[in-house]
């Protein structure tokens, strides 16, 4: 399966198991190529969130004029911090940010439960890494890869390159299809 990317410099298409790392600085406009990334050639998508609330990903879709009926979030913060919140269908929760398993798991079943365009999120590798330590992030992120390419699903992984060592952000590089580079300018530059 193909599918359409909407992302300066990057190809047309890209093949359904393809992992997108999207390198940002930390004050990077983002929300613009991960709204585009999802509302384009999508049947159903799945955002991830250990930066914001499941609320606060409602807003920005909303925004951004993202089709709300076709996704998903799962929300890694709100139980930790102690917020409200209301599980659905459209909705979940794992525990606290640092849930490896909880948020790969939680993945594996939107992916099951769902045929066609899959698309998923993850907002952010980079926070994902502060809260459950860069060694277990990077894990998770193969073991993500590992279920896109199962279910010929796509995703794009955003890693804030400020934050961690340049041998660190190189680690994640290694195990991606494609790079989305967005400098301080919001200059675009892909290697696929």
């Amino acid at each position: 399966m193909e599918y359409s990317l909407e992302i300066d410099g990057t190809p047309e298409t890209v093949p359904g198991g393809t992992g997108i790392l999207l390198l940002h600085p930390s004050t990077g406009e983002t929300d613009r190529m991960d709204t585009d990334f999802l509302k384009t050639d999508t049947d159903r998508f799945f955002v991830v969130s250990t930066r914001t609330t499941a609320r606060e990903v409602k807003q920005k879709l909303e925004y951004y004029d993202v089709d709300e009926s076709r996704a998903e979030i799962l929300d890694t913060l709100s139980i930790e911090r102690g917020y409200s919140r209301r599980t659905s269908d459209h909705v979940h929760y794992v525990a606290a940010p640092d849930d490896v398993d909880g948020i790969v798991e939680q993945v594996r079943r939107f992916l099951e439960r769902h045929d066609g365009k899959l698309r998923i999120s993850f907002d952010s590798v980079t926070e994902l890494a502060y809260y459950a330590g860069e060694e277990d992030a990077l894990e998770a992120t193969e073991r993500l890869l590992t279920l896109l390419a199962e279910h010929d699903a796509i995703g794009l992984f955003h890693l804030s390159e400020e934050v961690h060592d340049a041998d660190v952000v190189d680690d994640f590089r290694s195990l991606f299809d494609g790079i989305v580079d967005l400098d301080e300018d919001g200059n675009v530059t892909a290697t696929f």
